[in-house]
Parts: structure tokens; sequence; C-alpha cells
């Protein structure tokens, strides 16, 4: 008995310090926090909220922590206020078969039609071939069953093709995707999805949006517009990073996107700032969705790395994840100072809920 009452006690307590679970009842929290919020490693980060608990999950690439844990295939994090976060697992049990050789990287996560849907670029670092694939789960923090290869680079026609990200628009189903290369036939491009979002309709309905200088597109819709966000520079050379975000916007999901000085984004050397590196932090970007918080106020994560611990044991970069808030002026996205916030800055609001 004694045992029972100790264990219960044990499992309230548990339940308290990490959240999340449908029977708890969160308190109000108003609190600072510092970046980072996540150490060692959050590569490429994706957040994702469990409509049944309110929890947030994190999803990165696969990496090797330099912790003797060895690589793992992408690293899932858990949080209820999108500043602590616990490490829950990883998103698969086995790499997929369709390819060869390759880590899975940049995974996207969305919940769509009661199911955790996974978009992961496999690739190894000069591939001539990467591709991008889907894997379903029902739950969070999976593990996630691989339902195989949407396409590789070869079959879209569009060179380094990893980076996905989804987008629903109305009832229209859309993947998006590219990264770096001067090809004349690189860059960010959309193409529908079937609808369950698990196959492309025709491969040959592709368009692009933005050129070969960019890649990690995000889109946020807002007010009549659809924002592109996307990372330049170098994303994985340690302190020498030189990974920044730039933005720019549309009427139309598939563009024009246009930047502040109404440049097209398709044509290189085009875009609006909205984040870059500081003396902290550097190579800057990659970001998550954006995310309301339950006072109205937007906010970003994304990764970055510390300019005075630039790599791990493994040699991986120590791409650390970051968190900041997103004001918007004068119809445009920002963030302080357009650089991370390295003092303490007001928390993430979410109210008390239970099931």
């Amino acid at each position: 008995m004694h045992f029972i009452v100790k264990s219960t006690i044990i499992l309230i307590i548990t339940l308290s310090l990490f959240g999340c679970a449908n029977s708890q009842k969160w308190k109000k929290e108003i609190s600072n926090y510092s970046n980072p919020v996540f150490e060692p490693i959050l590569a490429d980060p994706t957040v994702v909220k469990d409509p049944s608990t309110g929890c947030f999950y994190a999803y990165g690439t696969q990496d090797d922590w330099g912790d003797g844990q060895g690589s793992r295939l992408v690293p899932i994090l858990k949080s209820r206020n999108l500043v602590n976060w616990e490490v829950v697992g990883e998103a698969f049990l086995t790499k997929p078969k369709w390819k060869r050789q390759g880590g899975i990287w940049a995974p996207d996560v969305v919940y769509v039609g009661g199911k955790y849907m996974l978009y992961y670029a496999y690739s190894t670092w000069g591939d001539s071939n990467p591709g991008i694939g889907v894997a379903v789960s029902s739950e969070p923090e999976g593990p996630f069953t691989d339902r195989g290869k949407l396409f590789d680079s070869e079959e879209v026609g569009v060179p380094n093709s990893i980076d996905p990200f989804y987008f629903q628009d109305n009832e229209s189903k859309y993947l998006f995707w590219g990264s770096f290369s001067n090809l004349f036939n690189q860059g960010t491009y959309g193409i529908p999805l079937d609808d369950l979002g698990l196959n492309v309709v025709d491969l040959s309905d592709k368009f692009k949006v933005a050129a070969g200088d960019f890649e990690a597109v995000v889109i946020h819709k807002r007010q009549g517009y659809y924002y592109f966000l996307g990372s330049k520079g170098t994303c994985c050379e340690g302190e020498k990073s030189t990974y920044h975000v730039m933005v720019a916007r549309s009427k139309s999901l598939k563009g024009p996107y246009l930047d502040k000085e109404g440049q097209d984004i398709a044509e290189p050397g085009n875009g609006s700032l909205l984040l870059k590196k500081n003396k902290k932090f550097v190579g800057v970007g990659h970001t998550s969705r954006i995310i309301t918080d339950d006072d109205g106020d937007d906010w970003i994560l994304y990764h970055g790395i510390d300019s005075n611990r630039g790599k791990v044991n493994s040699g991986a970069s120590r791409r650390v994840l970051l968190l900041d808030k997103i004001i918007w002026e004068d119809g445009w996205p920002k963030i302080s100072d357009e650089t991370p916030s390295t003092t303490a800055f007001k928390a993430p609001y979410f109210k008390s809920r239970k099931k």
C-alpha cells in the first residue's frame, strides 16, 4: 500500500514537471527565458502541437551529439511552453530502405487527418541524387512508419532536392522543397500532393517560387499574404557558418514572392533580412513554422551555433535550439534587432488547461 501511494506521488510529481498529460491541469506561467532553449543539437527544427494535450513536439535532423549515444534517427523533444524541452526519443527505429545510404535530414512534421506526417530528406553531403520521403505515426512520439519515397532529384528535375515543407491551403495540400545550387533549374519549388498527403499527384506540376540561393523554406499565411521565410549562407561549418534568414511575401501561394523593395526572390540576390548572426550566435536559420501563443504573440524556433563552441566531439556542428518573438510592422515579420536574443526575455504564454 505504501508502495502504491509512493508511486502515485512520484507519478504526480513527474507529470507536474513535464506537463502535457491528458489529465494534468496546467498552471499559468509567466516567466523569462534565455537562449538557447535546448542544447547541444537540434538542427533544422520543426515543431508541431498535439491537439489532445497541448504539448509541443520538436524534431530535428539526424545527428551525432557527441555524447556516446551515436547518431539519433530524427531526435524528438517535448515541451509545454516552447522553452523547457526534454528528449523523448527518436522518430525512426531503423532507416527507410528506399535509398542505399545517407542521413535523414530536415524533417517537417504536421498533424493531418488524425495522423502525424513526417516529411524528410534523405541525403549524403554532396549527394548527386538526394530525395524526399514521408512517414506516418498515430502518436507524436512515434515510432513513424515509412511510406516511402515521394521523389528524388533526378525524377523531379530539381538538383539537391531536400528540405521539405508541407503547406495546406484550404483543402489543397502542397509540398515545398529545395536547396542551394547554381544550376539553372535549382530553386525552391512547390508541388501538389494527393488528398492524403502521401503521394505527389504529377511530378511535372511543380512551380518555382525562389532562386537557388535559398533553402529551408517555410510558408506562413497572414492577413491575405503568404510569407516566404528561407535561409541563405552555410549551415554547417561550426563557428564559421553564415546562415541567415530572409523574407518575402505574395498574394498568391504560387508567387511571385516579393521582398520589401519589390524584388522577386525567384531571381538570385533578393529577399529582405529577418535574422542574422550576432557576437554570441552565428549560423542562424532553418526556422520552424511561426507559432502563436495564447496571448496572440507569435514565436519562431530555429537553430544557431554558439560562436565559442562551434562543434561537438563527433565533429558535428553544435546547432542549438533558439526561440524568439516575431513582431509585425507594416505587414512584415520582424525579430528584435534582427538577431537572436541573448538576454532574459519574457516567455510565451499558454493558458491553464485540462482535457
